[in-house]
């Protein structure tokens, strides 16, 4: 008997003809997290992002533990972020050191090289061999025994070069390394390193404005013109009035002492607004180990701020809140109203844009007929998209039946999607009449 699976029921001898397929690919909301950071660093590969999930060693890779005060911003991010786009703007002289015929080059330029340092002793275990031994601010990194220079391998902190045999050394310490200076091209560079990663928000800590007007541009293009819903967080630039641009107002002091500027907490606004979900609002929002706001500003002026589209912080029971959960846009018009200013809101639609488009492209695209089935087909998966938002508080009042259309396009290959959405606000004003008896 004859069988097999079937295109078209036109089989010619007698058999059974299965098709298997699965019930559908799970439609699910986009994750986030992750931000894009650009910072002038003492190791670590220039001119490149380095990618670091929270909770991992940072050593390796940025030359430092999470806790040492050269990490202050990247532990910053962490206190939100699940994942960093960390790019090091710099370069610089890598340090080195020579014993012998061998010379030692630190991996990566950058002063941190110069916490290196090579100790070389005869092996106890391995007759006629050597110990080598890479030691960071006195702790051994890396050790391996060998006959020779010839087979000393690279590690995470040295390249090795030189030829001959080895001979003995206390230590040989690493010198020379220094970091190189930062430019607005190398700005310009780190935007197009990240343009075809994914991250929710991009981060200046400084205060230039023209490398803010840089940013901002390049949000703009990835919203408008590449369908990207992202944000960037900058200290003090209201003037963008767009609500892909969060402008940070004020700066935190934190309870060890420290104080940060705007352009500095910027970095853990970034890093909150990009892990908080669909459903979730910052409006009083506890910064993490912030004791005050730096600094304090007066009722007058923090409802200025909010008014203008300040993002800005304020001291509350001995810690640091987060005023109102806002963006830079501040000048609604009849067709963006004032719910564009309020990121809560806004990452409802931003969240929804990027799904839909993630579930074309995924799905749809190359994939399906643009006939009435292909685009009933898309709708359902919209509808379980919107039905998924509703479900966890992020909208309102949807109904399936009435608030969402697909249909074709002006021309043969586009379809047009028309959904009406209520997104859901947190509650951040109460009126309350008490009448006294």
């Amino acid at each position: 008997m004859a069988g097999g699976t079937f295109t078209a029921m036109n089989k010619v001898r007698p058999g059974v003809y299965i098709n298997f397929a699965t019930s559908g690919a799970p439609v699910v909301l986009g994750e986030r997290g992750t931000v894009a950071l650009a910072l002038p660093l003492s190791w670590g590969a220039p001119s490149a992002l380095t990618v670091l999930d929270a909770g991992e060693d940072t050593t390796a890779k940025l030359g430092y533990s999470l806790a040492a005060p050269e990490m202050l911003l990247v532990r910053e991010a962490f206190k939100r972020a699940s994942r960093l786009l960390l790019y090091r703007l710099n370069g610089g002289t890598a340090a080195k050191a020579t014993s012998g015929t061998l010379t030692a080059t630190a991996k990566y330029a950058g002063v941190r090289g110069n916490a290196l340092s090579i100790v070389i002793a005869a092996s106890v275990d391995k007759a006629g061999q050597f110990d080598v031994t890479t030691m960071l601010e006195g702790v051994a990194v890396n050790k391996q025994t060998v006959a020779n220079i010839a087979g000393l391998a690279a590690t995470d902190w040295i390249v090795w070069s030189g030829t001959g045999e080895l001979a003995a050394t206390a230590g040989a310490p690493l010198t020379g390394g220094a970091d190189g200076t930062v430019t607005n091209q190398n700005y310009t560079d780190f935007l197009a390193a990240i343009e075809l990663q994914d991250f929710n928000t991009v981060v200046y800590t400084g205060t230039d404005a023209v490398i803010k007007g840089l940013f901002a541009a390049f949000v703009s293009r990835m919203r408008e013109d590449e369908g990207r819903k992202i944000q960037t967080v900058l200290e003090n630039y209201t003037t963008a009035n767009d609500e892909g641009v969060i402008s940070v107002k004020n700066g935190v002091k934190l309870d060890n002492g420290t104080v940060l500027t705007a352009g500095q907490t910027a970095v853990w606004v970034a890093a909150a607004t990009a892990a908080a979900a669909a459903n979730e609002s910052l409006t009083y929002s506890r910064y993490e180990g912030a004791v005050d706001a730096a600094p304090r500003i007066t009722n007058s002026a923090t409802i200025a701020a909010l008014q203008g589209g300040e993002f800005l912080f304020t001291a509350r029971g001995g810690g640091v809140v987060v005023e109102q959960d806002i963006n830079s846009y501040h000048s609604p018009t009849a067709l963006k109203g004032k719910v564009f200013g309020k990121n809560a809101a806004l990452r409802v639609l931003d969240g929804l844009a990027n799904d839909f488009k993630n579930t074309f492209e995924n799905f749809y695209i190359g994939k399906m007929a643009n006939n009435d089935n292909g685009r009933s087909l898309f709708r359902k998966d919209c509808v379980k998209l919107m039905d998924q938002y509703q479900a966890i508080g992020a909208i309102q009042n949807f109904d399936p039946g009435q608030d969402i259309s697909v249909s074709q396009g002006a021309e043969p290959d586009t379809v047009v999607v028309n959904a009406a959405i209520q997104p859901v606000d947190s509650i951040e004003k109460i009126y309350m009449k008490v009448q006294v008896k």
